[in-house]
Formats: C-alpha cells, sequence, structure tokens
C-alpha cells in the first residue's frame, strides 16, 4: 500500500510538471510577433535540435542561413528537456528543424504548438520511407529514431531538408541544389570509406556491444550484430538480468572488445566489463563511440562525416 501510494503520488507530481510546463511554453509562444522572414544580414535563422542535423542543414544551407543547435556535443536527445530559453530561440526562428521518430519525445508538444503560430517546421521523419525503418522490438508501433547511423537515409533527409527549403526560400533554389549535390557527393565517399575500413574486421568478429540500442542501423546496413544494454532510448534502465546475459553472451562468443557512448553514462558498460571478467573473459572497452550526438571542435569530430569516420575507425580497430 506504501508503495503504491508513493507510485500515485510520483505520479501525479510528472503530470503536474509536464502542464505546468505546456501552459508555461503556451504563454510564451502567444506572445509571438510578426517579424522579418530573414535575420537582419538576410539569412534565414534556423534552429535545430541535434548536432546531426545542426551540420546537414549548415551544409545544404551554406551562406544563405545561420543555424542553431538547441543541443550541444554529448548531449542525450532522449531525455532532453526545453528550457524556456530555448522555446525563445524556437520562437524566433523562421525555420525549425528536428528528427522526429520521437528522439526528441519531451519536446513533441512544443513543436505542435509551433507550428500553430506559423513556424515553419521540418521534420527529417517526413522524408523517410517507412518501410526502410527499423521498429522497436518491444513495441512494432515505435521506430527507431537513430536514422543517422544509415548514409542511406541520412542522404533521403538531406533531400527532404533541401526540398522543404526550396519551398520556404524559392529565390535560392540554385544553390541548396548545388549544395545539396556537393553534401550527397560526399557522404558517397563516406560510405566508401566505411565498407574499406569493415573489410579489415573478421565476419565472426562484427559484434558491436554498447551502452544502448542506438546502432541498429548501422548493423543492418554494415553487416554487424547489434547489442545494447539498453533499448532504443536511454529512458530505459538496465537491469542486473540485463548484463548477465549479455556478460555471458561475450564471454562464451569471445567479443573482443565493448563500446561506450558520448551520451551515455559508462558505469553500464563498465559494469558489464567486470561481470564477462568473472567469467574468465577478459573483454576490453573498444574506446568510446559518438552515439546521439557528434563529437565537439576540441576533438575534431565536430562535423557528421568526420564523427562517423571517428566511430568506424573505433569500432574496427578494436575488433579487428
Amino acid at each position: 500500500m506504501i508503495i503504491d501510494s508513493f507510485s500515485k503520488r510520483k505520479t501525479q507530481i510528472v503530470l503536474i510538471k509536464a502542464l505546468i510546463l505546456s501552459i508555461f511554453v503556451s504563454l510564451l509562444l502567444s506572445g509571438c510577433v510578426k517579424r522579418n522572414s530573414a535575420d537582419s544580414d538576410g539569412k534565414l535563422r534556423i534552429v535545430t535540435t541535434t548536432t546531426m542535423l545542426y551540420d546537414l542543414v549548415s551544409c545544404i544551407g551554406g551562406d544563405l542561413v545561420n543555424v542553431t543547435a538547441l543541443m550541444g556535443p554529448g548531449i542525450d536527445p532522449h531525455l532532453y528537456q526545453a528550457s524556456a530559453g530555448d522555446v525563445r530561440r524556437m520562437q524566433n526562428a523562421d525555420i525549425i528543424v528536428y528528427n522526429g521518430l520521437h528522439l526528441e519525445g519531451k519536446m513533441g508538444d512544443i513543436f505542435g504548438s509551433l507550428a500553430r503560430t506559423g513556424r515553419k517546421i521540418i521534420c527529417a521523419e517526413d522524408g523517410l520511407d517507412y518501410s526502410l525503418l527499423l521498429s522497436d522490438e518491444t513495441n512494432p508501433n515505435i521506430h527507431d529514431p537513430h536514422i543517422w547511423f544509415n548514409v542511406s537515409l541520412w542522404q533521403a533527409v538531406a533531400r527532404h531538408v533541401s526540398k522543404r527549403l526550396m519551398e520556404i526560400d524559392p529565390e535560392n533554389e540554385e544553390t541548396y541544389i548545388e549544395n545539396l549535390d556537393n553534401y550527397l557527393k560526399d557522404l558517397d565517399e563516406l560510405i566508401v570509406y566505411i565498407h574499406n575500413r569493415i573489410e579489415e574486421v573478421a565476419h565472426r568478429q562484427r559484434v558491436l556491444v554498447t551502452a544502448h540500442d542506438a546502432f541498429r542501423y548501422f548493423g543492418r546496413e554494415y553487416g554487424f550484430e547489434v547489442l545494447g544494454l539498453q533499448g532504443i532510448s536511454t529512458d530505459a534502465e538496465a537491469g542486473t538480468a540485463d548484463v548477465s546475459n549479455l556478460a555471458a553472451y561475450i564471454a562464451e562468443n569471445q567479443i573482443k572488445a565493448i563500446f561506450i557512448e558520448s551520451s551515455v553514462p559508462a558505469r553500464n558498460i563498465e559494469a558489464l566489463q567486470a561481470a564477462v571478467i568473472a567469467r574468465g573473459f577478459n573483454v576490453h572497452i573498444g574506446g568510446e563511440l559518438y552515439s546521439d550526438s557528434l563529437g565537439d571542435s576540441s576533438s575534431g569530430h565536430d562535423t557528421y562525416i568526420l564523427t562517423f569516420k571517428a566511430n568506424i575507425d573505433t569500432i574496427v580497430d578494436a575488433l579487428k
């Protein structure tokens, strides 16, 4: 009874907080005023949620846009909650670009409210063929949002964003087309790089163990078995049974390395390593992978292409 009462109170608190945020956002948005459709320097103001989208929009928009990302390097978008400052930035933007597929799960109502005020919204999800998306293994109605780990899907997102920018800003259509063509060529070269490096890893060693299930698109596209301690969202906690079962699998199959992620605490992977070692197999932590964000400028991996190359180099060097 005490536990039930505590759970009810906890649920009520969560609902009250959500209601307060909803009211707060509505009040902010109700104060929107009309302004020019471009910045004072003539550039479109664009706000993106993730660093991946920031890089993509910057490449396609080029000198025509000023782009701001709400989430910086190392930020987990699954758990991200928009601040009052974030809402103001989106309120003052010409265009808002977000991933969709519930990646920014705690921000869904805000995007809807902004759309109703006349803000231009671009959702990456809208540019994808749903037959190519992966579903959550525990809930087939939820799709895996980590689409950037399949470069071909990311190319589809780039085409969609470019198309929407041309609809919003038709006077600069030729520039958007040229920038898109250059970006797609760079992504084609990235695909070649990925496949060349993967050839260095024996097929039986192509097993990728990470903190959460962010790399399933990578695994399907590039021939890796992918095992994550947590589900596709970091909202789900890994239990002792998850650690024990995965540790047994790693020890039995003598998988050389497991990987931490830049936007997820390392403690679960460290616990997994300890559990494997306790079974008599010395698995190594192969390095840190970028999962839900790009690297920062100090890392030298602050673009989508550089981040993907850093990931593939880390994976191959640890498993080959």
